[in-house]
């Protein structure tokens, strides 16, 4: 599984990223696995890698989501089985229809602190019900109605985005309006 896959500022377009993938593939095919999978917003999302980039380097779109995700995978074994989203991440929506709700982990190191500090505040100046979700184990992650689990919000049960800026009061009004 890759996460978070990105060259960015001066070092774009050096090879850096080919090389990376490179070696994730290497890397898979040494540990034996069937192939190396990511998940992508089916249009670019914030936070989350270039899906172009990756359909040029040989992935391939294996299942889309209604919520504008997607999931591509790289296969190593041609014989190998398709991965799948897990059916809790199917509908684009959550459990709770009252507010905004927060899945979040800590694999991103800003995560907790916006989550907490930043749409704590943003969410009581609107007053706005806010329930926080952090996904500590791979079974709370595996389970989420997300796939994004570094930050998914939901507004009134239903899958808004994964860019972290909408927890800065500044830029919280224009996201969720989209």
């Amino acid at each position: 599984m890759i996460n978070c896959f990105w060259v960015s500022g001066q070092y774009k377009g050096q090879g850096y990223g080919k090389e990376l993938l490179r070696l994730a593939f290497e890397d898979a095919k040494s540990q034996g696995k069937d192939g190396l999978v990511t998940v992508v917003g089916t249009s670019k999302f914030h936070f989350m890698s270039d899906t172009k980039w990756l359909l040029k380097q040989g992935f391939e779109t294996c299942e889309k989501l209604s919520s504008g995700f997607s999931l591509l995978v790289k296969k190593i074994n041609p014989k190998a089985n398709y991965p799948k989203f897990n059916d809790s991440v199917k509908s684009g929506e959550c459990a709770d229809k009252n507010g905004l709700v927060i899945y979040y982990s800590n694999r991103c190191p800003f995560s907790e602190y916006h989550v907490t500090t930043s749409l704590t505040e943003t969410a009581e100046k609107r007053k706005l019900p806010l329930k926080v979700i952090k996904l500590e184990t791979m079974e709370q992650a595996q389970a989420a109605p997300t796939p994004a689990t570094i930050f998914s919000l939901f507004y009134n049960g239903k899958f808004v985005t994964t860019d972290l800026s909408v927890c800065l009061d500044s830029r919280f009004d224009k996201i969720v309006k989209r």
